[in-house]
């Protein structure tokens, strides 16, 4: 678990197959104390797994799922990347909660200063928009971001100095891919009330709470 607040940024150094998976080797711009093999970071916003580490140098095995899923499908050596270790319960936590499971990518659409800040405007599909309100909380590339406001296929952030100073937004261009990771919160209430709306239905045909229904609607 992660909290979108980043640590700072790394390189791309190595990208290698392994099997049907890729093996990346990545150089961090700060030392990475205390992590160790097994840990989890967070890299432009996927959760992956540390195989190798030293120093400020890490190795992760990245599965065909989560190059399907994420823009690692068009990564190549020399590309900079976000990198948050994941979060200590002993201390604060800022950003919002961030499970590193992305839900897909989106596109930068637009980008204007306004003030101190850039604006982005983001392209995603309805699949993930459906999950986004005016305040709420979302995950680009990792970076904990508060929305502006939301369409149906787009919405927009505000970049302050400090995290465009701190992550990949401060070079981000139009047309450039972004990882997207909605609010959990969404995702679970949804899938709550989809269940609850069935669990009516059911009820209303004369289906009696059972072993075999608690079963079928996934609570056992």
């Amino acid at each position: 678990m992660f909290t979108g607040i980043i640590e700072g940024l790394g390189t791309i150094i190595e990208i290698r197959p392994a099997g049907r998976e890729k093996c990346l080797t990545f150089d961090a711009d700060f030392v990475l104390d205390q992590t160790k093999i097994g840990d989890s970071i967070s890299v432009s916003g996927v959760c992956l797994t540390v195989i190798m580490i030293d120093g400020k140098r890490f190795q992760v095995d990245v599965s065909p799922e989560t190059f399907a899923r994420t823009t690692f499908l068009r990564a190549k050596i020399g590309d900079r990347v976000n990198l948050e270790r994941a979060l200590r319960l002993s201390g604060r936590i800022d950003g919002h909660l961030v499970s590193g499971h992305i839900d897909g990518i989106g596109t930068v659409k637009w980008k204007q200063n306004t003030g101190n800040a850039v604006i982005f405007t983001i392209g995603v599909p309805e699949s993930l928009s459906r999950y986004m309100v005016k305040k709420g909380s979302v995950a680009v590339d990792g970076i904990s971001l508060t929305i502006n406001n939301c369409g149906r296929d787009s919405f927009d952030v505000s970049i302050i100095p400090h995290t465009a100073k701190l992550t990949t937004m401060g070079f981000s261009k139009v047309g450039n891919p972004v990882n997207i990771e909605t609010d959990m919160i969404g995702k679970y209430v949804e899938r709550f009330v989809n269940k609850m709306q069935y669990s009516d239905r059911e009820k209303e045909a004369g289906q009696s709470v059972d072993m075999q229904f608690l079963a079928k609607t996934g609570f056992l």
